[in-house]
C-alpha cells in the first residue's frame, strides 16, 4: 500500500470533516447548560451543511483513493448529498420531539451525525473491508439511539433487539467475506472482479456473495430479514425511527448495488434469481401485514419493508449492461421520493402523538381533519 497523498484525503474530505465535527461537539456539549440543548442541535446541523456544501464540491470528482478502498464518483456523491439530508430531516424532527418527550440530551445529535457519517462510507466503500468497517460505524449509533429514551422499557426492549439481529447481521458479512477472500485472495471489490475472470472457485464465491446478500438483507429490512423491523420502529423513539427508516436504506442499497454491480456481476444470473424471489416477498408480506396493525408505527414500518421490495426491483437486472444502468437511476431516483415522503409522513406522527405516549394508535386519527383542520370550519 502506498503512502496516503492529498488526493487521498480529498476523496473522504467531507466524511473526514463530519466525523472531526462530531468528536468537538460531543466535547462541546460538555459546556453547553442542560436547559440550552438546542444550541447542540444547532451545533450539528451546521456542521451537516458543511458538510453538504463540501460535497457538493466533489460533483464530477470521480477518484479511488488508499489504495481504491474508497471511491467518490457520482453515485457516492448523489447518495451522500441524500444522506445529509437525511440527517438534517433527522435533526429537524428531534429538535421539538426530544424537549416534548423529556430525552433531550445533547449526545443524540453526536450519535445521528456519527451514525450519517458510517452511512457515507458505507456510499464511497470499495473494499469489503471498509464495507464491514462502514456497516458498524452506522449500526452502533443506531443501536443506542434506539434505546435513548430511557427508562422507557419499550425504548430499551427495541435497542436491544436492534443490537442482537444486527450483530448477528453483521456476522453474515464477516463470513461471507472471509469465503470471498478464500475463492479470491482480495477483499478490494474491482480484484474479487478481476479474480473471477482469472478462474477463481465460482462455488466458494457464490455462498459469500449469498451470505454478503443477507447481512444488507437484514439492514435493509427485506423479507424474510425483517422481522426486527416493527418492534425496533414501535419502541424507538419515533424521530429515531424516521431517521433510521431512511438514511439506514439508503446506505444498505448503495452498498448493495456498489458490491454487486461492482464484484459480482458474473454471478448476476443466480443472484437476479434470489433478488427478485426477495423484492416480490417483501411486497407482498409488507403490504398484506401492514393491513392489519392498529398502530400507526408497526403499520408505517410493514409500509417501509414493502417500499424495500420495490427498491429492491432495481437490483433484479443489475448483470444486464443494456437496462442495469437504467434501473439503478430509477431505484435512486425511488430512494429520493421516499426520503422525502417518508420524512413528511413521520413529520406527521412526531406532531400527533402525546407527551405520554399516547396518540400512536390508528383510532387516535379519527377526526382530525375537525380537530386539527387547515381553514376554519364553517
Amino acid at each position: 500500500m502506498t503512502q496516503p497523498n492529498y488526493l487521498d484525503y480529498y476523496t473522504i474530505l467531507p466524511l473526514i470533516t463530519l466525523i472531526v465535527w462530531s468528536c468537538v461537539l460531543l466535547l462541546v456539549d460538555l459546556f453547553i447548560p442542560k436547559k440550552q440543548k438546542g444550541w447542540t442541535a444547532f451545533l450539528a446541523a451546521l456542521g451537516l451543511a458543511i458538510t453538504l456544501g463540501l460535497t457538493i464540491t466533489q460533483i464530477g470528482l470521480n477518484n479511488a483513493g488508499f489504495s481504491g478502498m474508497v471511491l467518490v464518483d457520482g453515485f457516492s456523491t448523489f447518495a451522500n448529498v441524500l444522506l445529509l439530508a437525511s440527517g438534517l430531516l433527522g435533526i429537524a424532527l428531534a429538535f421539538g420531539y426530544t424537549r416534548r418527550m423529556g430525552i433531550e440530551r445533547g449526545e443524540y445529535y453526536t450519535l445521528l451525525i456519527f451514525s450519517v457519517s458510517g452511512m457515507m462510507l458505507m456510499t464511497q466503500a470499495a473494499d469489503l473491508i471498509i464495507v464491514f468497517l462502514a456497516l458498524e460505524l452506522l449500526s452502533i449509533p443506531l443501536y443506542v439511539l434506539a434505546a435513548f429514551a430511557r427508562p422507557n422499557p419499550q425504548s430499551q426492549e427495541a435497542g436491544v433487539k436492534y443490537f442482537l439481529l444486527g450483530a448477528f447481521a453483521t456476522g453474515f458479512v464477516v463470513y461471507g467475506t472471509a469465503l470471498v477472500f478464500g475463492a479470491t485472495g482480495t477483499t478490494s471489490l474491482s480484484g474479487i472482479f478481476y479474480a473471477v475472470s482469472n478462474g477463481a472457485s465460482i462455488l466458494l464465491l457464490t455462498i459469500g456473495a449469498a451470505l454478503i446478500l443477507v447481512g444488507f438483507g437484514f439492514k435493509v429490512a427485506a423479507v424474510p430479514f425483517h422481522m426486527w423491523t416493527p418492534d425496533v420502529y414501535e419502541g424507538a423513539p419515533t424521530a429515531v425511527t424516521a431517521f433510521m427508516s431512511s438514511g439506514a436504506k439508503i446506505a444498505g442499497f448503495a452498498a448493495l448495488l456498489r458490491v454487486f454491480s461492482t464484484a459480482f456481476p458474473a454471478l448476476s444470473t443466480d443472484i437476479s434469481d434470489i433478488l427478485w424471489v426477495f423484492a416480490a416477498l417483501t411486497m407482498v408480506v409488507g403490504n398484506l401485514t401492514a393491513i392489519s396493525q392498529t398502530n400507526i408505527k408497526r403499520m408505517l414500518a410493514y409500509s417501509s419493508i414493502a417500499h424495500a421490495g420495490y427498491i429492491l426491483m432495481a437490483f433484479v437486472p443489475y448483470g444486464n449492461q443494456e437496462v442495469g444502468s437504467v434501473s439503478v437511476a430509477a431505484g435512486l431516483f425511488y430512494l429520493v421520493t421516499y426520503v422525502l415522503t417518508n420524512f413528511g409522513t413521520w413529520a406527521v406522527v412526531i406532531t400527533l402523538e402525546k407527551a405520554e405516549g399516547k396518540g400512536l394508535e390508528i383510532n387516535d386519527y379519527a377526526g382530525s381533519r375537525k380537530n386539527i383542520p387547515l381553514s376554519p370550519q364553517p
